[in-house]
């Protein structure tokens, strides 16, 4: 069979790694794809790009399908979420000066304690805090305004939530245009290695198990063309499951810094794929555990009840009714599309398609196909429980 060529969107971002390895490691040749991969500068400008048909599936941030059937960002399109690209991979810093705060008020920058972290982070800003993040409706924002109003910072009325590129995060931290950022690796890691700030907190210490980007495309694209779509699903989860593999993620670093990817270092690519962390320009490292994940504990599947907890942050956050953004939100993560594209490989899919989110405070056996599904933890920091049925 011809390669059929797809042309697919991306951000320089390490969670982009299941396309780029689809394409590099052979699992899209396998599945007579050519996946033409185009990197663009900005969110914005890759949805457009998906909306407007330049590309026709794309690297995307999870909460955007959910604000685009919300009616929120300007979309233009309806779109679906396919499969997840990954789970967790953010970062969130400070610059040296606020840093250097939060060193002299005590705190030790453990990262692994949200509340600690956060609690010493609203002790020692700026009033009001300047954060910037990648993209208005994404997971760094959700999580950051979960996080600061938990914790008695009402967000977003108590930040200025500013949107930065994220390989412009550093540059905008060295000019003394946010005080602290979130942001997904490897561009957290680039704004220690410059020397101009440093790392707080992983965005797992947040959320646990948070779906970070999916595989997302229009929804008249997925319904018209589903052989395709289901050919694309079948590589990009066959190169999760590569990069989950042990001994896997060297190798992709390598891959990834090659100037048509990130075009970066890669020992610094290394750092989030291992979850071996440097926090500051003094070498002080930490370690974080399923920092990254892209196959374990069916991380690529798209959990209708991940969507539903978007789509009450977005509503809570914009004034519209919590329970009816719940069910409409919901229908963006396709499960049915993702189900229907791995029946027939040894996928060991999940019985259910929702679940509660933060319910699991350890790895926890779960009815799938094959008998032997383990979900991993998807705890909050702040040990509350969403259930999607009863989403206020």
């Amino acid at each position: 069979m011809t390669a059929t060529r797809l042309a697919v969107g991306f951000i320089p971002l390490l969670d982009a790694a299941p396309l780029v390895v689809a394409q590099e490691m052979g699992y899209a040749a396998e599945e007579s794809l050519d996946l033409d991969l185009l990197r663009a500068p900005s969110w914005s400008s890759l949805r457009d790009m998906l909306v407007f048909g330049r590309v026709q599936a794309a690297h995307m941030l999870a909460p955007v399908p959910v604000a685009a059937a919300l009616g929120l960002g300007g979309a233009g399109a309806p779109l679906a979420a396919v499969s997840v690209l990954s789970v967790n991979g953010n970062v969130i810093g400070t610059s040296r000066a606020l840093a250097a705060r939060l060193r002299d008020q005590g705190h030790a920058f453990g990262f692994d304690d949200a509340g600690a972290a956060g609690r010493a982070l609203i002790a020692a800003a700026p009033q009001p805090l300047r954060i910037g993040v990648p993209f208005p409706f994404s997971m760094h924002a959700e999580l950051l305004y979960y996080w600061l109003s938990a914790l008695g910072l009402p967000a977003p009325q108590g930040v200025d939530i500013r949107t930065v590129p994220p390989p412009l995060m550093a540059e905008a931290i060295a000019a003394g245009e946010i005080d602290a950022f979130c942001v997904g690796e490897p561009w957290g890691s680039i704004v220690v290695e410059q020397g101009v700030g440093e790392l707080l907190l992983p965005g797992r210490a947040i959320w646990s198990f948070a779906p970070e980007k999916v595989l997302a495309a229009r929804t008249d694209w997925a319904t018209a063309e589903p052989d395709l779509l289901g050919r694309l699903i079948r590589a990009v989860w066959r190169a999760g499951r590569w990069l989950d593999a042990p001994g896997s993620r060297s190798l992709a670093a390598e891959i990834l810094a090659r100037p048509e990817y990130l075009d970066l270092d890669a020992e610094v690519l290394d750092r989030g794929l291992t979850g071996r962390i440097t926090i500051a320009a003094t070498g002080e490292q930490r370690d974080v555990p399923g920092n990254l994940e892209f196959h374990r504990g069916a991380a690529s599947f798209p959990w209708r009840s991940q969507a539903a907890w978007i789509a009450v942050q977005l509503a809570a956050r914009t004034g519209l009714d919590r329970a009816a953004a719940a069910r409409t939100g919901s229908g963006t993560f396709r499960s049915d599309l993702y189900r229907a594209a791995l029946a027939a490989t040894k996928a060991d899919l999940p019985g259910a398609s929702a679940k509660l989110e933060g319910a699991l405070a350890e790895e926890t056996a779960v009815a799938s196909d094959g008998g032997h599904l383990f979900l991993r933890p998807n705890r909050f920091f702040d040990r509350r429980i969403f259930d999607p049925d009863a989403p206020l």
